[in-house]
C-alpha cells in the first residue's frame, strides 16, 4: 500500500524468504515514474540558465535574455542536490535525496513524466542510461516485482502498458484497495490545474514578449534552418495560438465564476459552510435540473469550444513539426515531447470536465468543493462501484490473485470485502494472529462516560487523558477522527501535562508524521495525538507504546459524497455499509498497541456507543478475545497503570 512497506518488503521480507527456500528466485521493486529522474528533464531545466547554444544566439537576435526567466534560490538549491547526487546513484529514486515537502514540487519538473516521455528518440533511453527504463527491463527480468497500489491499478487504467505482464498477484494490505481504487480511478479538476496548463503554453511578459512553449518554439524556429516561408506560416499559427489561450483563460475565469455563486447559493441551505470548513455537494440529478445551472453549462460550452481550439492547434503544430526531413530545429525531440505532454493535457483537462458538467456517467460520483478560504472551486469525479472494474480488468484476467490483510473480516466472514471488491469466485483463509491479546490487553470501556456530540463530553476526554497519561507516565498514544477535536485537545492537555514532566505531540502541530514517530519511540515520558494516518501503518515495539487510547469510533462523515453516493446503494446504508467499513478501521487503530509476543498494555475507547447502541457488541466481537473491563472513569488511571506494570485482574473477562 506505501512505498514504505514496498522497501520493508524488498530488504526484510523477501530476503528472509530467499533463505528459506530451497531455490533461488530474482526480485526487485517497481515504483511510479514520479519516483525517477528524467536526465532529458534535467537537462531542460539546467539549460534555462545556458547563454550558449543556437537557441540563446537566436534569443539575442530577439533582444532578449539568453535565460527566458532565471531559476529561482528554491530550483538553483534542488539542483544543486540533484546533480550532487546524480554521479553516485545507479536507480535515479527520490528516496534516496531525502528531499522535503517544499523541494517535492520541483522535483516534478525533473521526473519522468510519461506525457512527454518518448522513448524511441531520447537519447538516454537508446543508451540505457533512463532510471525508469532501466528498472522496467530490471523488472522484465525478475520473478517477483514488489508495486504499490497506486502503480497496480494505474496499469490496470492503461491495460498494462506499465507493468511487464503478470499471471500471479497478490495483493497485501488489500483492505485499502477500494480506497486506493477510487483515487486512481478518479480525477480532480480545479482552476489552477487548468491555469497552470495555459500558462505553459503562453505567458505574456515584460516588453510583450512571450514566455511559455510557443514562445519557446517561436525562438527556436528562427534559429533552424527551416525555409523563411515555413517559419512565417508557422509562427502565424502560433500567433493565432497565443489569442486563443487568452480567450480561454477568459472562458475559464468566468466558467469557476459561476460555478463558485451556483455553490455559494447552495451553500445558503446547508449546514457546515463558513464556519472555517471546505463544503463539499453533490452534482446529482436533482442539482442539475436547477435553472442556475444552465448558466454553468452555458459558460462550460464556451470554455470547452476554447480549450478544443487550442487542442486541435497543438496537434497541427505537432503533426507539422514531426518530420522537418533536410531541415534542422534544434532539440527537436525536446520540443516535440513538450509538444506531445501539451496535447494529452489539454486534451484529458478538456474530456474529465465534459465528463463531469456535461455527460456524467451512471457508475460515477461527482462533486465540487467549495473551499473556506477564498471560496476557490474544486471539481471531483470518482467511480460508484470500483468492484465490477476490478473484477473486469484484474482479478478476471490473472491465473491466481491472493488478498491479504490483518483486517479483511468485519465479522466472523469476508462477506463485505468481497462484495466491496468484486470477489465472487473465490477462496478464504482466516489464519490466527500470533499474539496472545486475553493475557497481553486490558481493553477498558468507561461506563459513565458521555456519548461523543452530547454536553461535556470533550471536556471529558481532557480530563481523562490528563488524568491516565499520569498514571501510564506517558507512552501513550491517542486515535481521533477530526483533526479539529484533536487540536482542542491538543490545547488543553499540553500544559497540566507538560509540569508532570509528560511532553504531548500533536499531528500537524509538532513536525511531520514521521518525525513524530521517531520522538515518540525514544521518549519515555511522551503522548502523541494522531488522526488518520495514525490509525494503521505504524509499528512501535516495547514500552513506548503501553496504552492506546480511541476517541470515538472512526464512521465516515455522512455527508462525504463518496460514502453518501455509495449508501444510497443499500437497503440498510448503515447496517450493511457504515458498520463493516468502520469495524474495519476499528481493528485497525486497535491493532497499534500488540506489535510484538513481548507487548502489553491497554486499549481504552472513549465512545460511549460501544455499550448502548445495538451495534456496540458487532464491534467489539470483531476484535480478538482480550481481557476486558467495563468501569467508571476513576478506576481508570489506577487499573491501567496496574496492568501495564504486569498486574491481572482477579477474574480475567475474556472476550464480549
Amino acid at each position: 500500500n506505501t512505498i514504505n512497506l514496498q522497501d520493508q518488503l524488498f530488504n526484510k521480507d523477501l530476503p528472509d524468504l530467499q533463505r528459506i527456500l530451497p531455490l533461488g528466485f530474482r526480485a526487485t521493486v517497481l515504483k511510479g515514474r514520479s519516483n525517477y529522474l528524467c536526465r532529458r528533464r534535467l537537462d531542460i531545466l539546467r539549460r534555462r540558465d545556458d547563454p550558449s547554444g543556437l537557441r540563446a544566439e537566436a534569443l539575442k537576435a530577439e533582444g532578449l535574455s539568453p535565460s527566458g526567466r532565471s531559476l529561482s534560490v528554491d530550483e538553483i538549491r534542488v539542483l544543486a542536490k540533484i546533480l550532487a547526487w546524480l554521479p553516485s546513484t545507479t536507480t535515479g529514486d527520490v528516496a534516496e535525496l531525502l528531499l522535503v515537502d517544499q523541494e517535492r514540487a520541483i522535483w516534478s519538473r525533473v521526473c519522468a513524466d510519461a506525457e512527454t516521455c518518448r522513448p524511441d528518440t531520447c537519447a538516454y533511453r537508446r543508451g540505457g542510461r533512463c532510471f525508469f527504463y532501466r528498472a522496467r527491463e530490471e523488472a522484465e527480468g525478475a520473478h517477483i516485482i514488489i508495486v504499490n497500489h497506486a502503480l497496480l491499478l494505474s496499469d490496470m487504467a492503461v491495460e498494462n502498458r506499465v507493468l511487464p505482464e503478470y499471471q500471479h498477484l497478490i495483493i497485501d494490505e488489500a483492505h485499502h484497495l477500494e480506497a486506493r481504487a477510487t483515487e486512481q480511478l478518479g480525477f480532480d479538476v480545479d482552476r489552477g490545474r487548468i491555469n497552470a496548463v495555459l500558462t505553459e503554453l503562453s505567458q505574456p511578459s515584460e516588453a510583450e514578449k512571450r514566455e511559455g512553449l510557443l514562445g519557446k518554439i517561436t525562438v527556436t524556429l528562427r534559429a533552424s534552418s527551416l525555409p523563411s516561408a515555413v517559419r512565417r506560416e508557422v509562427e502565424s499559427h502560433i500567433e493565432a495560438m497565443h489569442r486563443d489561450v487568452e480567450r480561454a483563460r477568459q472562458h475559464l475565469y468566468r466558467f469557476f465564476d459561476l460555478l463558485a455563486l451556483f455553490l455559494e447559493e447552495q451553500s445558503q441551505e446547508r449546514e457546515g459552510y463558513g464556519g472555517g470548513y471546505d463544503l463539499q455537494i453533490r452534482l446529482t440529478g436533482g442539482l442539475r435540473i436547477q435553472p442556475a445551472w444552465s448558466n454553468v453549462e452555458i459558460a462550460w460550452d464556451d470554455l470547452s469550444l476554447a480549450l478544443a481550439k487550442i487542442h486541435q492547434g497543438l496537434e497541427r503544430l505537432y503533426n507539422g513539426l514531426l518530420d522537418p526531413g533536410e531541415y534542422e530545429i534544434p532539440q527537436h525531440d525536446e520540443l516535440l515531447g513538450e509538444l506531445a505532454g501539451q496535447v494529452h493535457r489539454v486534451g484529458e483537462l478538456r474530456e474529465q470536465l465534459d465528463a463531469i458538467i456535461s455527460h456524467p456517467s451512471p457508475n460515477g460520483i461527482y462533486w465540487a468543493t467549495l473551499s473556506a478560504q477564498g471560496g476557490e472551486v474544486s471539481l471531483h469525479a470518482a467511480p460508484l462501484h470500483v468492484g465490477q472494474l476490478l473484477e473486469k480488468h484484474l482479478f478476471s484476467t490473472k491465473e491466481c490473485v491472493v488478498l491479504t490483510s490483518a483486517t479483511l473480516r468485519a465479522g466472523d466472514d469476508f462477506n463485505y470485502i468481497r462484495e466491496r471488491l468484486g470477489l465472487w469466485d473465490v477462496r478464504e483463509e482466516a489464519v490466527g494472529s500470533p499474539f496472545d491479546y486475553a493475557t497481553s490487553t486490558l481493553l477498558y470501556l468507561p461506563t459513565d462516560i458521555p456519548e461523543p456530540g452530547q454536553p461535556y463530553y470533550q471536556k471529558t476526554v481532557e480530563r481523562v487523558l490528563v488524568d491516565l497519561c499520569q498514571a501510564t507516565r506517558g507512552r501513550t498514544l491517542v486515535l481521533f477522527t477530526s483533526h479539529s477535536q484533536l487540536q482542542a485537545t491538543y490545547k488543553a492537555i499540553s500544559q497540566p501535562l507538560g509540569e508532570a514532566g509528560i511532553a504531548v505531540l500533536g499531528q500537524g502541530l509538532d513536525g511531520s508524521r514521521s518525525q513524530l514517530l521517531e520522538t515518540f519511540k525514544a521518549g519515555e515520558r511522551t503522548v502523541l495525538l494522531g488522526t488518520r494516518s495514525f490509525w494503521e501503518g505504524i509499528d512501535v515495539v516495547g514500552e513506548a507504546l503501553s496504552c492506546l487510547v480511541i476517541a470515538r469510533l472512526p464512521f465516515d462523515v455522512p455527508t462525504d459524497p463518496v460514502f453518501a453516493a455509495r449508501s444510497e446503494t443499500f437497503e440498510d446504508p448503515f447496517g450493511q455499509y457504515a458498520v463493516p467499513q468502520t469495524i474495519l478501521r476499528f481493528r485497525q487503530g486497535f491493532g497499534r498497541l500488540i506489535r510484538s509476543k513481548t507487548d502489553r498494555g491497554v486499549v481504552v475507547v472513549l465512545d460511549k456507543r460501544l455499550l448502548t447502541r445495538s451495534y456496540g457488541p458487532v464491534f467489539l466481537n470483531a476484535l480478538p478475545p482480550c481481557t476486558v473491563r467495563r468501569g467508571p472513569l476513576r478506576d481508570l488511571p489506577m487499573m491501567a497503570a496496574r496492568w501495564i506494570e504486569g498486574e491481572t485482574p482477579v477474574q480475567p473477562r475474556l472476550g464480549f
